[in-house]
């Protein structure tokens, strides 16, 4: 006759399955980040003006680099030029998504004032109430 023993329970934990989930999530973060900084490159001017401070979403960022092109972080194509009508129409539908999201200029400090101008214009046309101008911050000496 075959006797069984009776298998006593076990009273730890069993870590393995969260180590792969942290191992997941590492790699999640490890891929995603990269894609968060995208944009294109902008000379921005010096300046010592105080912080914006963060809103929950994030802003429409309209540039303009020093040869006079415009590009806008909102799309599939954040590193090539978009031309005015196609950026008036991308900002006016996310306004009209949610008009409490905040625009931004982000122009070369190369490049001519008129240019800047002339965006901020083609923002107001596209329904914007309001434009942010971005800078660097001044380092101290």
């Amino acid at each position: 006759m075959y006797v069984r023993k009776r298998r006593r329970p076990v009273s730890e934990i069993n870590v393995v399955p969260y180590i792969d989930v942290m191992l997941v999530l590492l790699i999640i973060f490890m891929v995603t980040a990269p894609l968060i900084s995208q944009g294109v490159k902008v000379d921005l001017p010096k300046a010592s003006a105080n912080p914006i401070e963060q809103e929950d979403n994030p802003p429409i960022i309209a540039s303009v680099d020093v040869k006079g092109r415009y590009f806008l972080n909102v799309g599939d194509s954040q590193d090539s030029p978009i031309d005015k009508a196609s950026l008036a129409a991308v900002v006016q539908a996310q306004l009209e998504k949610d008009p409490n999201t905040p625009v931004v200029v982000k122009g070369d400090g190369q490049v001519a004032y008129n240019e800047v101008i002339q965006l901020m214009v083609l923002l107001q046309s596209a329904g914007v109430p309001s434009v942010g101008l971005m800078t660097d911050p001044v380092e101290p000496e």
